[in-house]
């Protein structure tokens, strides 16, 4: 069982799923990091051009969740790499359907690489 949110808008599904993972940037990080990508820098190059303020408070909030952990990779200065917990992962079904949606209906999208649609939870 997840968290109980208490910023929800409704008991409904739909919307309990977007007041977790439903804001601008937090499937981008977490498509980032199923594309591999595990720091902050990493993240930061991503072609959206996520602001850092944003990408620090979506980290914080994806780790608070339980969507990822984060653990020091550096001690001086302390830097950190960031994982995809089993929360996490289990957003990537709901990623492949957002991804086959958009490629079917939206006007010049690229498709993620096949091996995207082959990844099993």
């Amino acid at each position: 069982m997840g968290m109980i949110n208490t910023n929800r808008r409704s008991q409904c599904a739909i919307s309990t799923g977007l007041d977790f993972y439903g804001d601008k940037w937090t499937l981008l990080i977490i498509r980032d990091m199923i594309k591999g990508k595990s720091r902050f820098k990493e993240f930061e190059e991503s072609d959206e051009g996520i602001p850092t303020n944003i990408l620090s408070s979506r980290l914080k909030k994806l780790e608070e969740q339980g969507f990822i952990k984060k653990e020091p990779y550096q001690l001086k200065p302390k830097r950190f790499q960031y994982t995809l917990l089993d929360k996490g992962r289990d957003l990537i079904p709901i990623m492949q359907s957002m991804s086959k949606w958009s490629i079917k209906y939206g006007d010049d999208v690229k498709s993620p690489p096949p091996a995207f649609f082959e990844i099993k939870v």
